[in-house]
């Protein structure tokens, strides 16, 4: 269609014009033109859903839809299938989830909204179509409707009232797609919960995963176990690093100085139910035989010792460690129905096993060469016991060690290798590696974000993590079973801070679980966060800002020219082969470090002074000498105590330039960044920098780059 024709066909009522308003007519003519340039620049290839995660296929057709200011609906939904989508749809009215309010057509209403089940499609799955006459979405099942319901949420959000025709067909790439909550090192109520149940639901992620017992607290109540609530519930401190790096003691519930709290079971239930109904599976997690402070502060019979505050780990040697075990998850299978129960399994420590003469018993009994095999003994055990209840063990990938229980699944955090050792040994597994799913870890400028791990994880770095990838070989590709993003709350004390961590790298974790590779793009998927982001500031959450992010430290932007790039460095304290950087030529490649101090850039020492000698080649006229070095309170990384600075001729006398001395507080617990340098005039061939380290054991030095100008 020509401007002419498109006039001609009523784009703009040119019927109307009469010959007394011509130059009104021409005027009007020229805005036509302009807008069907317009209109033709905006093709199918440049529309955008707005739908997060991205969907599988889209196709845009002719006109568009009109949203009246009440969406009326049909469903051959019924039961309690339909009462979930009517409670949904309440909930949503005045644009809280949905732009319109809702109505169930009656006898003679033509519904604008159809929500049909179909016999075709995978489970989840959904189509939706959007036409000038209405909207139809058809899925298998309950939650594919749902599922259908939330992109038309979301695209109507994007589009306004005037939504374009489009056909969108969609499915999940994984059945697991989830997020994990800790609420044992600060708790948060049920109400925080059911508010991102809200969100995990529109952004199609099915698995809420509750940590709800760990050392700092136990959030459950167990009926026949009173004190775990009474008093492992409950600590003499606000937040999680005052009792951390105070007595680590616990206090009853009616203490003064209490805090902390726990679910009741009417509460567990409450919340399981509304996951339900949004389609979302409540896997409980019960820590053992590590992480386990609490409940041996509380019951220290299960100690290897006895006592209270000594131990770390369940005592495996004793029969009643098994009877509470039982006894505990007897009544958490009577509040969850999911199919796994998640024991934890994760960094025990183990020393007190090896010397515990109970422990030692049962080694031999059992004919168990190591405490790795004793902690494989307790996984099998409880294995066999959740297995004869019907339900299905899920454990971090520690339970790898000593041999993994028959049925068991691994969800994989150090990195990818546990969940692949386990696909390939047959097992199933969920990914969620702590350099892409950890939310916790710094999202930006960590200067200027709230307490975080020192650790870096963009939503870049989220949005890029393929859990399957074709590289592992197709037996075990098949056995991935999905993504999970993990918020630890060791740093997070409040709701606010919560959500600022969670959003929007979560939406990256839900894209990466539901979209194929091949429909993932960075940039578009950005834009599609900076609307989400706005849309949920207006409902009361706190995202970060993605808007305004700073992005990558500007040091590490631009490489270094200077007197000692590409020169030769001379390490008289050998660097941590943990974190090496790029090896000998680190320090002079030019490349200044991240946000990150595990990005390959910096380099790292462990408990010492550092001594480097940087070869000019020659004797050079220089007039600067400095070196970055970073704090990270809560990786015991810390600057130097001072840095020396010197030169030398004949690298055997050298002349002190400057010694810096840190102004950094050890308790300063935002990560920060220092330059430590000097400026003037000297001369030498050989420069020389040693960091003092600040004397605190199992303390770190970090650096990224010698510049000398």
């Amino acid at each position: 269609m020509n401007a002419v024709q498109f006039i001609e066909a009523g784009g703009l009522q040119a019927a109307r014009f009469t010959p007394k308003k011509r130059t009104m007519k021409l005027r009007y003519l020229f805005f036509a033109v302009a807008l069907f340039v317009v209109a033709c620049s905006q093709s199918p290839d440049n529309l955008s859903t707005g739908i997060i995660p991205a969907p599988q296929q889209v196709t845009w057709g002719e006109g568009a839809f009109r949203m009246p200011r009440t969406l009326t609906y049909a469903t051959d939904l019924a039961g309690q299938d339909k009462a979930d989508l009517t409670a949904w749809m309440n909930r949503s009215a005045a644009g809280r989830f949905f732009l319109v309010p809702f109505v169930e057509a009656v006898e003679g209403d033509v519904p604008a909204l159809s929500l049909r089940l179909s016999d075709e499609g995978a489970p989840e799955s959904y189509r939706l179509d959007v036409a000038h006459s209405g909207i139809t979405i058809t899925a298998p099942d309950a939650a594919g409707l749902f599922y259908g319901l939330q992109s038309l949420a979301q695209l109507a959000e994007h589009s306004g009232k005037r939504i374009p025709a489009v056909t969108v067909e969609d499915a999940p790439r994984f059945a697991y797609r989830g997020f994990m909550l800790d609420v044992s090192r600060h708790f948060r109520d049920k109400e925080f919960v059911k508010r991102q149940l809200d969100l995990l639901a529109r952004y199609k992620l099915n698995r809420f995963h509750w940590h709800l017992t760990d050392g700092t607290g136990w959030r459950i109540e167990i009926r026949k176990y009173p004190e775990l609530t009474d008093f492992a519930a409950w600590r003499p401190y606000p937040c999680y690093t005052e009792w951390y790096y105070g007595d680590r003691h616990y206090c009853r519930r009616d203490d003064s100085a209490a805090e902390g709290g726990y679910y009741t079971q009417d509460e567990i239930r409450e919340v399981v139910e509304y996951a339900r109904a949004l389609h979302i599976t409540v896997i409980p997690e019960i820590e053992m035989p590590g992480h386990s402070e609490e409940v041996l502060a509380t019951y220290p019979q299960l100690a290897c010792s006895g006592k209270p505050y000594v131990d770390k780990d369940l005592c495996i040697g004793n029969e009643q460690t098994f009877e509470f075990l039982e006894n505990v998850l007897s009544e958490v299978i009577e509040l969850f129905p999911s199919e796994y129960i998640h024991i934890g399994g994760d960094e025990a420590d183990k020393a007190s096993w090896a010397t515990c003469p109970r422990c030692r018993a049962r080694m031999r009994h059992e004919g168990l060469k190591d405490v790795d095999e004793l902690q494989s003994y307790l996984v099998h055990r409880v294995e066999m016991f959740l297995n004869s209840k019907g339900r299905r063990l899920l454990g971090w990938d520690e339970i790898l060690q000593g041999g993994l229980a028959p049925d068991a699944t691994v969800m994989s955090w150090r990195g990818l290798e546990g969940g692949i050792a386990a696909a390939r040994a047959g097992h199933q597994a969920v990914m969620t590696p702590n350099n892409y799913c950890y939310l916790d870890y710094c999202q930006d400028d960590p200067t200027r974000e709230p307490p975080a791990a020192a650790a870096f994880v963009t939503l870049e770095k989220a949005y890029s993590f393929d859990p399957a990838p074709d590289s592992l070989g197709a037996e075990a590709v098949p056995m991935i079973l999905g993504v999970q993003g993990n918020l630890w709350c060791e740093h997070v004390s409040t709701g606010e801070h919560a959500e600022h961590m969670m959003w929007p790298r979560l939406m990256a974790i839900a894209e990466v679980g539901w979209s194929l590779p091949e429909r993932k793009d960075y940039g578009d998927f950005h834009t599609r966060v900076l609307d989400a982001v706005a849309w949920m500031q207006e409902r009361g959450y706190h995202p970060f800002d993605q808007k305004n992010a700073v992005g990558p430290r500007p040091e590490s932007l631009e490489p270094v020219q200077c007197l000692s790039t590409g020169k030769p460095v001379i390490y008289h304290t050998p660097y941590s082969p943990k974190y090496a950087a790029a090896g000998d030529g680190s320090l002079t490649d030019g490349l200044r470090g991240d946000w990150n101090y595990g990005d390959q850039r910096w380099q790292g020492w462990l408990d010492t002074d550092v001594d480097l000698i940087v070869d000019l080649g020659e004797s050079l006229f220089v007039k600067r000498i400095a070196a970055d070095f970073m704090q990270g309170f809560y990786a015991d990384i810390w600057m130097p105590r001072a840095v020396e600075i010197s030169v030398s001729d004949d690298g055997g006398r050298y002349t002190t330039l400057a010694t810096v001395k840190n102004d950094v507080p050890f308790d300063f617990r935002q990560d920060c960044y220092r330059e430590f340098g000097w400026t003037g005039e000297a001369r030498g061939r050989y420069i020389r920098l040693k960091a003092l380290h600040n004397g605190h054991s199992g303390g770190w030095i970090f650096t990224d780059e010698i510049i000398v100008e």
